[in-house]
């Protein structure tokens, strides 16, 4: 499939309440690279084969949650095309200078009517990755922690589940892949939405509060991988919300965890290739829980109701 638009997940900062414990934290047990701090104090990181100069940025708060997570666009022309676009859908942006994120490029910041804030950019560094570009070696996971191979997806929570979906799918050029309803049968509770190949590269939850996030999702390569990381979890006394287990919706297989501050995430696994003349899977409210926990077919409260 030509990607020729919104390529990707690119970044989300997401805000810990003990810095120096969180860097500590998501370098050893996460396994991500550090790679610097700017000059407002916040922690760059990426993961092992992303060739991008970072995916997460970590800033210190007085409360947990995610400031922003961004995509990555063809070039500055998709970008100008797509600010355009947004403006007129009825959406206000907002232009990033250059250098405002380390080694990244100007960006089309703008919010969603979940309370979301999205950024689009063109340009980052290309550092590379470990293998190099000329006659590489196989990628091995021999780095400390779970060592993800990227940042895959998000999942988050608010009110206007619908106009959210809307500026994804008719302005940015996402598809639609799975959507639970609710017990109406009309509602949508939850969709899955991507601007790839991939089952997912967001999801969003109807909520009865704006701007929360329920989880930050980085790739892993196999089942074993997530039971790798599953033991590193244990090792680390790590809190597991739950899993390793499956999910119905996408086929992926994954632990949910919390980090330091009580930020989920998530390591993910596997789920189907989507392509855009896919017609979209439902899921009805009777089956919800098989959608969600595949194995035990069961809803986890602590899991819909405990947000950031």
């Amino acid at each position: 499939m030509a990607m020729t638009g919104v390529l990707r997940p690119g970044h989300a900062q997401i805000r810990v309440l003990d810095l120096d414990e969180s860097i500590k934290w998501y370098t050893d047990v996460m396994g991500l690279v550090p790679m610097g701090r700017d000059g407002q104090g916040r922690a760059y990181f990426k993961t092992r084969a992303e060739r991008d100069h970072h995916s997460i940025v970590l800033r210190q708060a007085d409360k947990a949650g995610m400031d922003f997570f961004g995509y990555k666009v063809l070039d500055t022309a998709t970008l100008d095309e797509l600010e355009a676009k947004l403006q007129a859908h009825g959406v206000k942006t907002e232009r990033v200078p250059a250098g405002e994120l380390l080694e990244t490029g100007e960006r089309v910041r703008f919010e969603v009517p979940t309370g979301h804030t999205i950024e689009l950019y063109a340009e980052k560094k290309d550092v590379g990755n470990a293998t190099g570009y000329t006659n590489p070696e196989v990628d091995v996971i021999d780095g400390k922690g779970i060592c993800p191979i990227r940042l895959d997806h998000c999942l988050v929570y608010g009110t206007d589940l619908d106009g959210a979906t809307d500026i994804f799918t008719k302005v940015l050029g996402f598809t639609l892949v799975e959507r639970v309803k609710l017990e109406d049968g009309q509602t949508d509770l939850g969709v899955w939405l991507t601007c790839s190949a991939k089952a997912h590269d967001i999801a969003i939850v109807r909520h009865g509060e704006n701007a929360k996030l329920h989880h930050v999702s980085f790739q892993l390569g196999s089942w074993e991988q997530v039971l790798r990381a599953a033991d590193i979890m244990s090792k680390n006394r790590v809190s597991i919300d739950v899993g390793p287990t499956r999910h119905g919706v996408t086929n992926g297989t994954t632990i949910y965890f919390f980090d330091p501050s009580g930020n989920r995430l998530e390591t993910f696994c596997g789920g189907y290739d989507h392509y855009p003349d896919m017609h979209p899977i439902t899921w009805t409210w009777d089956e919800v829980g098989a959608g969600i926990f595949y194995h035990n077919r069961k809803l986890n409260d602590a899991f819909l109701s405990v947000v950031t």
